[in-house]
């Protein structure tokens, strides 16, 4: 059974899941899907083509799936797509992809959107991910598994951030970050390891180990940086360690590094 606010708009075509919460003057469009065990907070808008999976919390004065901000939006067919067991806090913007970008934003599962947090369009969110209040991811973003961003930060469009790195409250991200990696300031800077975030995920120290290796084989090198992931990835085994100088020598935007002297 549903807990429904009188108050509350559903347009006909929505689909709604079981056991839903809606509060009051919370509107939800005719295109929207709803996974069961959510619960949404008064004063919210989910428009457009949007799925949400279940067992999400969306509170209040959230607005999901409105047209993406981009001038080249004509109206075409796009869409948001939500995973399972989601919070995302007040004051959010989550708009959907363009034509341009692939049509569709996608935000994984277990993730935390602090409040006012915007993700643009085509941005690919994987899974727990925490973005804290106030920050602003713009389109064609992709940011992989268990990444923290620090609050009051800005994702520059296109970036890509790496499994497991960390993000300095306060940055301003232009370039893409590997994995496992800490980067802050403005504009942000890679500073090391995250190291705590990587004993957190491995209790076996060979990974972590092999990805100290690579990272200074890479970083702490006076070659090339390309050359230098590339040397890395001769020298291991590891898949962690493989995937960290693999990001690095894929880069499109470049890492934002300064070489010790």
């Amino acid at each position: 059974m549903n807990n429904i606010h009188k108050s509350a708009i559903i347009e006909d075509g929505a689909v709604l899941g079981d056991n839903i919460t809606i509060g009051a003057f919370t509107i939800i469009n005719n295109k929207v899907t709803i996974g069961d065990n959510t619960t949404i907070g008064s004063h919210t808008l989910i428009d457009g083509k949007t799925t949400i999976g279940k067992n999400n919390r969306i509170f209040s004065h959230a607005v999901i799936g409105t047209i993406p901000q981009d001038l080249k939006f004509d109206g075409e067919d796009v869409e948001l797509i939500i995973g399972d067991n989601n919070t995302i806090r007040e004051h959010t913007l989550l708009n959907p992809g363009t034509k341009g970008g692939g049509a569709i934003t996608k935000i994984g599962n277990g993730c935390l959107l602090m409040g006012h947090v915007h993700i643009g369009h085509d941005c690919i969110i994987e899974d727990n991910i925490v973005i804290a209040n106030s920050c602003a991811v713009a389109g064609h973003v992709e940011i992989d598994s268990n990444v923290v961003i620090g609050g009051m930060s800005a994702i520059h469009q296109f970036c890509k951030i790496g499994e497991g790195a960390m993000i300095g409250g306060g940055s301003i991200l232009v370039q893409d970050i590997p994995p496992f990696c800490i980067c802050e300031g403005n504009r942000a800077t890679l500073r090391s390891l995250n190291i705590n975030g990587l004993r957190r995920r491995f209790k076996d120290r060979t990974n972590i180990d092999a990805i100290k290796k690579v990272y200074k084989i890479i970083f702490d090198s006076s070659n090339p940086i390309k050359e230098s992931a590339l040397s890395a990835i001769e020298t291991t085994e590891n898949k962690y360690a493989k995937q960290l100088a693999t990001f690095v020598l894929e880069t499109k935007r470049g890492i934002p590094f300064t070489r010790k002297q």
